[in-house]
């Protein structure tokens, strides 16, 4: 087994290296992309930073004591929320099956990666929502009876927009509205897809390849509840759950490991706080986490979930001891515990196949590769 290597408990957005390379793409044109030879810079200035700070950590924003989001920033998430519910009724103008051409899609990411920072929501980024509202809509496949996933973005509508799994990703598409009146020809299935895609690589994370195609159905194609996985469960929950989209164990941790962003808030999941100190860095951190802490019972009247012994500060859910417990899955959080890069490579490859799920793309759909913004 690799070694696990001790990486440090803190990261500031600053300290996220970019650079620009090129990149063929399927239909010959090069398109702009993040180059990989940065993540070493990126891992050398994350050791900088702990040798700085290794006598005081310093947490994020939101776990300073007293700090919160804000009054400013409720009034605006429920403004965006309340402006969501009365404008998405007014339906999509994606309807032709051509009218994903045209879309510009490095304007729609360019727009998208503008709206990630806001100071006044959670730690600062819309990103780890934006992956998780990428997530919710793409994971509820069915490979036996090849309902569910990205294609028709569902998870707008009710009821599946109000099943437990998809609390608080009304404020997540709420965000994204605007964008899908200034591109009245992106699907919601393609611009919810593609913001998790931008949210990854801003956030630091590797660049994942995507492509347009997907197409809106209406509120009769809503999947049923309980294809999500249950935070509350454990090992063989979480295999039927990826077993069913058709997902491998080795698969299933790389795409756990974007636990890294964001955090649980007791108001939508029930469960509360985040699993590192770096919650807008997309990171190994949650594998490092992880493994190299001692993990014990939260004392509190929510549900059940687990807190660092060390500071009590960081959390990790039932179904993620899976992971530390279950003998498969374990033998893949070491490998990218030990080694980031080879979590990067294939996450990209499991999260590319999470958002394609079930979808039928045209035969001519261009596969791109975005550039970060500097």
């Amino acid at each position: 087994m690799p070694s696990l290597r001790i990486v440090p408990r803190t990261l500031s957005r600053a300290g996220l290296v970019r650079a620009p390379r090129t990149a063929t793409i399927s239909t010959g044109t090069v398109a702009p992309a993040r180059a990989f030879s940065t993540r070493s810079n990126h891992r050398q200035q994350q050791h900088q930073q702990h040798q700085q700070h290794q006598q005081h950590q310093q947490m994020p924003r939101t776990l300073k004591a007293g700090a919160s989001p804000g009054v400013v920033g409720a009034l605006v998430g429920g403004a965006l929320v309340g402006w969501y519910l009365f404008s998405s009724n007014s339906g999509s103008d994606a309807s032709s099956p051509d009218a994903w051409r045209k879309v510009n899609y490095h304007n729609v990411y360019k727009d998208i990666a503008a709206l990630l920072e806001d100071e006044n929501y959670d730690d600062g980024s819309y990103g780890p929502v934006f992956v998780r509202l990428a997530w919710h809509s793409s994971g509820t496949f069915d490979k036996m009876t090849k309902t569910g996933g990205s294609d028709g973005a569902t998870i707008r509508f009710a009821p599946e927009s109000n099943h437990g799994a998809n609390a608080g990703l009304d404020v997540a598409r709420a965000r994204l509205e605007p964008l899908k009146k200034k591109y009245p020809n992106i699907s919601y299935g393609d611009l919810y897809t593609l913001a998790g895609v931008v949210a990854v690589q801003e956030l630091g994370g590797p660049t994942v390849r995507w492509r347009p195609g997907r197409n809106d159905k209406a509120d009769t194609e809503c999947t049923p509840d309980g294809r999500l996985p249950d935070a509350a469960q454990g090992a063989d929950h979480v295999r039927n759950i990826f077993y069913r989209m058709g997902f491998n164990d080795q698969e299933i941790t790389a795409l756990v490991g974007a636990h890294a962003l964001g955090r649980c808030h007791s108001t939508r999941s029930g469960f509360e706080g985040p699993w590192n100190a770096s919650p807008t860095a997309f990171t190994n951190f949650f594998f490092t986490e992880l493994l190299s802490n001692s993990w014990v019972p939260k004392k509190w009247s929510g549900p059940f979930q687990y807190v660092d012994k060390e500071s009590g500060q960081f959390m990790m859910l039932p179904a993620d001891m899976a992971f530390r417990s279950d003998p498969q899955f374990r033998k893949y959080a070491e490998i990218y515990a030990a080694d980031q890069d080879a979590f990067f490579a294939d996450f990209t490859k499991a999260f590319t196949k999470l958002l394609e799920l079930g979808v039928k793309f045209p035969e001519d759909a261009p596969v791109y590769e975005f550039t970060t913004l500097e």
